[in-house]
């Protein structure tokens, strides 16, 4: 966890603009361009401009700031880019397939038949928990909750 700026970090060097890219929109603490990489025509990235690696390592006043454009440039997003609908995603770590380890925000234009498909459609949909497996998770994560402490953090 960290809340700099990191050096070898691509993103951060976007946020710094000491790289090159397609800003569209930022404020004080988060900046939004078009990915180099997009799913789909205007595929836009909003980030934090300090370096976190996930979001629950980010403090509380600057997660609003980082969502306050995610809000503001959806609709913007949508309308420059054909679309009604967007996809907004994030993936919070490693093993959630973030391939760079700088919090970002997806803004994906979606259309119909533009072979995306709904978050059921990434993971295989056999897998199902049984009333205890359910109970068990729910209990876990609520014990959390109420005792204040993450697991493994």
């Amino acid at each position: 966890m960290s809340s700099t700026i990191e050096d070898n970090c691509i993103f951060c060097k976007i946020a710094q603009k000491k790289i090159d890219a397609k800003i569209i929109d930022e404020n004080e603490n988060a900046i939004a361009f078009l990915d180099t990489f997009p799913l789909t025509s205007g595929h836009t990235l909003v980030i934090p401009k300090r370096h976190y690696e996930k979001l629950q390592d980010v403090e509380f006043d600057q997660v609003i700031p980082l969502f306050s454009l995610v809000h503001k440039l959806s609709a913007y997003v949508e309308r420059g880019s054909g679309a009604q609908s967007t996809l907004i995603a994030i993936h919070n770590g490693k093993d959630a397939g973030q391939e760079i380890p700088h919090l970002h925000v997806h803004i994906v234009p979606r259309k119909h038949g533009d072979g995306g498909g709904s978050i059921h459609s990434m993971f295989d949909s056999s897998h199902r928990l049984d009333d205890n497996e359910m109970s068990k998770v729910f209990g876990d994560i609520r014990a959390g909750i109420v005792g204040g402490e993450v697991k493994g953090h």
